[in-house]
């Protein structure tokens, strides 16, 4: 069991930016009370204080993810090669967080999609991969103390071009933050932020597309070590009815695309998570019971990657120290995915040629308002 990760208490770490919830305007046969009552009520007050050091854990988070975002876009730049750029923000969030294995650290590895790459890529180990003029990329990463995960992501670009395409997805996500709250049908906020996505339009090389949402993406609601918890929030019209619930945390992200606005599984797979209700199953290949011993132990049930099973810890120095590099793991690793105890999440894209944007922010719906954990000053 991992020792908990002690938050600097001392230091009153920002909160996020608060906005009230919704008012619900009930339908026929629906018996909601609406939620402007929650802003000045004294019991939804006290049950926030309960909650402190679960803010306080989420705050300490989200603050580290705005630190280390902040310095990475002092120097992203043309020319650089994706492997080492990765490399270099999981550095500094691994040194902004203290990371101390389960209890503290690197959510999820560093995205890096470029182009008509929508998600989960992230360069394995030989990539040399390099970041050009006329890219258009999504960096998404997450930063986690004891278990509790921010997922915030955005997108840049170098030739303004591409400018009305990242505001889509930037306005979408803000339309889906604002949307959210306790009561809300998640399928009424995919709506939403479909009627904003598609307002959008880009010109690029002088042809006019239309900004199309991924509609097979969503986001997530977010749990303990569990960064998708089992609600999807829907960016399109349609979807699940299922509300939202008081003291739920989500990942509202959205995805505009130049092309098909249908993603599908494609490339090299780089990121790996072991399954959050993974059953016992018997291993007979003695080099898939040592690497799940490893996964274990040193990532649980958060994502990783290859490029980590590589480092020479293993991809925590806190957890192994050096030395626990892993040797020869792809059969194993494979294996494991056979039967089901980890899920391989391949790249996701559009097709060649398109352009796709994303931006995301980590939310919580706490009883007297929605507190946007991980809003910056840079988006």
């Amino acid at each position: 069991m991992a020792k908990l990760f002690a938050p600097h208490t001392a230091l009153p770490f920002p909160k996020g930016e608060e906005q009230p919830h919704p008012d619900k305007t009930p339908t026929s046969g629906e018996q909601l009370a609406g939620n402007s009552f929650r802003t000045g009520s004294e019991e939804k007050k006290a049950l926030e204080r309960m909650e402190e050091d679960l803010y306080t854990t989420v705050r300490h988070a989200s603050e580290v993810h705005r630190q280390v975002r902040r310095w990475a876009q002092s120097w992203i730049e043309p020319g650089i090669k994706l492997l080492d750029m990765c490399e270099k923000i999981e550095a500094k969030n691994r040194e902004l967080v203290q990371e101390s294995g389960l209890a503290a650290g690197i959510g999820f590895p560093t995205g890096c999609s470029v182009n008509h790459v929508a998600a989960h890529y992230t360069p394995n180990c030989g990539d040399d991969t390099v970041l050009n003029y006329g890219d258009v990329m999504s960096i998404d990463f997450g930063t986690q103390i004891n278990g509790r995960i921010i997922d915030c992501a955005w997108t840049l670009c170098f030739d303004d071009q591409f400018q009305p395409l990242l505001d889509a997805a930037r306005e979408a996500t803000n339309t889906g933050i604002k949307a959210c709250g306790i009561d809300v049908p998640l399928n009424e906020v995919g709506e939403l932020i479909q009627e904003t996505m598609e307002s959008y339009e880009v010109t690029i090389d002088g042809t006019t597309y239309p900004v199309k949402p991924c509609r097979n993406l969503t986001g997530h609601s977010i749990g303990p070590y569990q960064i998708h918890a089992g609600k999807s929030v829907p960016i399109v019209k349609g979807g699940e009815t299922t509300r939202m619930e008081e003291g739920e945390i989500y990942a509202v992200e959205t995805f505009g695309s130049t092309g098909r606005g249908h993603v599908v599984e494609d490339m090299e797979c780089s990121h790996y998570m072991k399954v959050f209700t993974a059953p016992h199953v018997p291993l007979r290949m003695p080099s898939a019971k040592k690497l799940l011993h490893h996964v274990n132990k040193t990532f649980g049930t958060l994502a990783f990657c290859r490029r980590w099973l590589e480092r020479d810890d293993g991809g925590s120095f806190a957890v192994n120290g050096k030395g626990a590099r892993q040797e020869k793991y792809l059969g194993a690793l494979k294996n494991l995915c056979d039967v089901g105890i980890i899920q391989p999440y391949p790249p996701l894209v559009d097709k060649p040629g398109s352009y796709v944007a994303q931006y995301e922010h980590t939310l919580i719906l706490r009883p007297t308002c929605k507190e946007v954990l991980s809003r910056g000053d840079d988006y």
